[in-house]
């Protein structure tokens, strides 16, 4: 079995360097971290983490609690943000989902502890207020897609959805529209309110008045139970005498509905109503015909930096609970045009 003895001594550096290179950590030159490591490929070494552990009393792994995060696919590149901020810093993963249940929840977080998890990323599926129901257990934690009820709780990031919505209504707005509709999101979540805020608020700062907005439900009810009226919402919005010119979804699968409306009508897209979605799931914004302007929810990077912030607590740094936001990005595609 190759030792650490062995890579040093192929690398031309001491034992403790190998250590240092290994563990990611830092005074160490990158022409030498590089001769470590291709020692290490070389001769095959694999660390032995469990000697690793005992002597650091760290196990340099990170544990993710989820609810359904890792089964669905808008949230997915959550978990791939953390697992490759993970592999760029010789971090182990470890992931659980609790299927919303609490008491599951609090067997993770006791399983988490008794396998000595030196930090806790807790992610939720769709961006709300929630507290961690950990009970005794206390775990450096970061929260992802999510805030805490109590103010100050944990350190939470999270995505912009406001700032998305807003920038969204102001591109429609320096297209030239004026006649604008808006099919919302359940409003049991907290980023679909956040969007309806920016789009009314922005429409009035551009003097739009109410009589110009055309506002309907799209869903609501249970997360995943939802009754779905946006067909019919889109419908009775395309039929009106001074139609929209423009309709911004809540997200891009109920755009999808929109979309089929407005055929149904006889209804080009763009040319006689321009459409709008939210969150870039691209099975849907790029498989739409014409492909769909919408603004892309940072998932990767809300798990790469949410992972880097919970390196940071675990290391002692001086780290205040606090709430970060990450923009959503406009994504322009062929759905909307000017008038």
């Amino acid at each position: 079995m190759v030792s650490i003895v062995s890579v040093a001594k192929a690398a031309g550096v001491s034992n403790k360097t190998v250590s240092r290179v290994i563990n990611g950590e830092p005074h160490v030159t990158e022409d030498t971290r590089e001769r470590v490591e291709k020692a290490i490929r070389a001769l095959g070494y694999v660390p032995n983490m469990a000697a690793r552990q005992i002597r650091s009393s760290r196990s340099n792994t990170f544990g993710i609690i989820t609810d359904y995060v890792s089964t669905t696919p808008y949230s997915v590149d959550i978990v791939r943000g953390i697992q490759d901020w993970a592999n760029a810093h010789g971090k182990t993963i470890l992931m659980a989902n609790t299927g919303g249940s609490s008491e599951r929840e609090a067997g993770i977080w006791k399983m988490f502890q008794s396998h000595r998890i030196d930090g806790v990323l807790y992610v939720t599926m769709y961006h709300r207020i929630v507290d961690p129901d950990s009970g005794d257990v206390s775990i450096p934690t970061v929260m992802i897609n999510c805030r805490p009820q109590t103010s100050g709780l944990l350190p939470s990031i999270e995505p912009d959805d406001f700032q998305g919505a807003r920038d969204l209504t102001r591109y429609l707005l320096a297209r030239g529209h004026r006649k604008i509709g808006y099919i919302r999101l359940n409003p049991i979540l907290v980023g679909a309110e956040m969007r309806l805020d920016a789009f009314r608020q922005t429409a009035k700062e551009f003097g739009l008045a109410e009589s110009d907005l055309s506002i309907s439900l799209g869903m609501e009810g249970p997360v995943g139970a939802e009754e779905n009226f946006v067909f019919a919402a889109a419908t009775e919005m395309l039929q009106q005498e001074d139609r929209p010119t423009a309709i911004m979804s809540g997200n891009d699968e109920m755009a999808i509905q929109i979309y089929i409306a407005a055929m149904a009508l006889g209804l080009r897209i763009p040319q006689d109503v321009s459409i709008v979605g939210f969150d870039d799931f691209r099975t849907v914004s790029l498989a739409l015909k014409p492909e769909l302007t919408t603004a892309a929810l940072p998932y990767h990077d809300l798990g790469f930096q949410g992972a880097e912030w919970l390196n940071k607590v675990v290391a002692g740094d001086n780290v205040r609970p606090s709430n970060r936001v990450i923009s959503c990005k406009l994504v322009e595609r062929t759905s909307v045009c000017s008038l």
